[in-house]
């Protein structure tokens, strides 16, 4: 697949070492397709889930019987899967890769196969336990619900080898600053290692609940954890990881779509200023998962109800600076008009159409977002069906739906195969948008029905979830589980189509990494950049104050908690 340069781009540096190359691209390969993997049984399993909320109870079929023992098992490798072990590894590779090519630089391969390997290895000890029923925890750390120590020990080792990523691009970022004293940091290198060390601080809480409380307690070393702290610390990482699967995609809206839709970036300064606010904003917000929580001061709870608006802002400077982006492509088209521009917009691409509706249905999500963080709203959808159709917008259609945009030219980029059918890509993007969008209305409808979340709906005996008003979201979210079904099916015949063709082309003439031309760029002196770039050029601190913020807003709350303890001893369902 052959795409046309734009007037004049950033090309990415060029490193001299091709066997090196070759050896960076295999590495990034093995994450992405493993990630992809990961999300085909995953995405398998979802029909499963939409039809349940539609009435119909699959799970008493004798041959699904024999593969999944209960709609909660499903759920939780469903989330698992998607939402955990797809992401981790797309994103590994992805941000291993940018900023690696980004800076031109040479890298240790043998850790990045180690730190592969190693998350590989996390991946199959947790897939034990989910796959023999031992684990099945709705891919949630909530005790007293106990899973198998395998589970926890393979999700500690799968993060542990994304934080040994993250090391390794900010270790290469601050050599490239050593041996370029007075550089700006080049953009998508900067958006890589301000999303790598928000990780950092967002992972904090999730490593501390999981090593220092559930494996020992999972073992038998300890008789009972405190499920409120243990709740704390999930969320401390829970929610901030939603932007840990969220940023990658921005890199891709920032750095890249403009060029596919044949326009420009507006501006490198703004661009960075976005990620230097979700670096310091994006984890000390958890508590607005736990206003129904005891035991936590309302104060506290306010206060990152608020910090969570504060998040809004950075989404509203990037809806701004991709929409004025996309824009000044189809003006330079012949676009006229209010909004009579965006017909001009290339949407037979697939690879353009999956990332823009991406972001229409982030717009959905973030407004949902806003409900989901408000003290005044949150206990009427806290735990109904409305909280997995916001998740599906978010993550299920934002993030996934651009990194499926994102593979149609980066398996021809890695490999030199071409993508088989533009047509039928934009078949599969076009579909799961919908089928998610439908998903959407169904689940939000029911959930302000007062339909809970993570239940068997379909096997109740209850008249409650039968009656009239819950019909029609019912039968929307069946619906939407088919749509999506044939989406897959047809996404993942494309893909596997491309991976197993025969290499023809040269990835790196034919398909270029596609940097967008810049309307305002940062410049590549430090001194004479503006002071908006000087002011966000210090990640290193601003990565301390991110980190010094969550300590101050979770620092007391949980200092309370562990003065108080209240121990409980396991609590195996399952």
């Amino acid at each position: 697949m052959t795409t046309t340069l734009p007037r004049t781009v950033r090309p990415a540096a060029v490193s001299e070492d091709a066997a090196h190359l070759t050896r960076l691209k295999t590495v990034t390969q093995y994450y992405v397709v493993t990630a992809f993997l990961a999300l085909f049984i995953g995405v398998l399993i979802g029909p499963l889930q939409a039809l349940n909320y539609g009435g119909i109870n699959v799970y008493e079929f004798p041959l699904l019987k024999a593969l999944l023992k209960s709609y909660y098992q499903g759920l939780s490798l469903h989330g698992v899967l998607n939402a955990l072990v797809f992401t981790q590894f797309f994103i590994s590779g992805w941000m291993l890769y940018l900023p690696v090519r980004d800076l031109g630089v040479r890298i240790n391969l043998r850790f990045a196969w180690f730190t592969y390997l190693m998350m590989t290895a996390g991946l199959l000890l947790a897939a034990v336990p989910l796959l023999t029923n031992q684990a099945t925890l709705l891919y949630t750390f909530y005790p007293p619900m106990q899973g198998s120590p395998l589970f926890y020990i393979g999700a500690a080792i799968m993060v542990a080898a994304s934080l040994l990523v993250a090391g390794q691009v900010i270790w290469v970022w601050w050599q490239w600053k050593r041996a370029h004293p007075g550089r700006v940091t080049p953009l998508v290198t900067y958006m890589c290692v301000a999303t790598w060390m928000m990780w950092l601080v967002a992972s904090l809480g999730l490593v501390t609940e999981v090593v220092v409380m559930l494996i020992p307690w999972s073992l038998g070393l300890t008789a009972g954890v405190d499920p409120l702290l243990a709740k704390t610390l999930f969320w401390w990482t829970g929610h901030a990881i939603v932007y840990f699967w969220l940023l990658p995609a921005y890199i891709s809206w920032y750095a890249f779509v403009p060029r596919h839709a044949g326009g420009r970036l507006i501006s490198e300064p703004l661009t960075r200023l976005t990620f230097a606010l979700f670096l310091l904003n994006s984890t000390p917000v958890g508590l607005h998962h736990q206003y129904s929580d005891p035991n936590i001061s309302v104060l506290w709870k306010v206060l990152h109800m608020f910090l969570t608006f504060l998040v809004a802002i950075p989404s509203l400077l990037t809806a701004f600076s991709v929409a004025a982006s996309l824009e000044d492509a189809a003006r330079a088209k012949g676009g006229r008009g209010v909004v009579g521009w965006i017909r001009y917009l290339p949407w037979g691409n697939a690879i353009f159409s999956a990332q823009v509706l991406a972001m229409i249905s982030f717009i959905l999500g973030g407004a949902g977002g806003i409900v989901n963080a408000s003290s005044t709203f949150a206990p009427v959808i806290h735990n109904t069906a409305w909280i997995p159709g916001h998740f599906h917008i978010t993550v299920g259609t934002a993030t996934t739906l651009t990194f499926i945009g994102i593979m149609f030219w980066l398996i021809p980029h890695l490999t030199g195969k071409r993508l088989p059918s533009m047509k039928l890509a934009s078949a599969s993007v076009w579909t799961w948008f919908l089928g998610m969008m439908v998903f959407a209305l169904g689940m939000h409808w029911q959930g302000l029905l007062g339909v809970p979340r993570r239940a068997q709906i379909s096997a109740t005996g209850s008249d409650v979830y039968r009656d009239l008003p819950i019909a029609v979201p019912q039968l929307l979210t069946a619906i939407s589980g088919v749509i999506l079904l044939v989406s897959a099916l047809i996404f993942f015949y494309v893909l596997f189509r491309m991976l197993l063709s025969p290499r023809v082309d040269q990835g790196e003439v034919t398909t270029p990494l596609p940097y967008s031309e810049v309307l305002s760029p940062a410049g590549e002196n430090l001194a004479q950049a503006s002071r908006l770039v000087r002011l966000t050029e210090p990640l290193l601190a601003l990565w301390v104050a991110a980190l010094l913020l969550v300590l101050l807003m979770y620092g007391p709350v949980l200092l309370g908690m562990v003065t108080d303890l209240q121990a409980v001893p396991g609590w195996k369902l399952y």
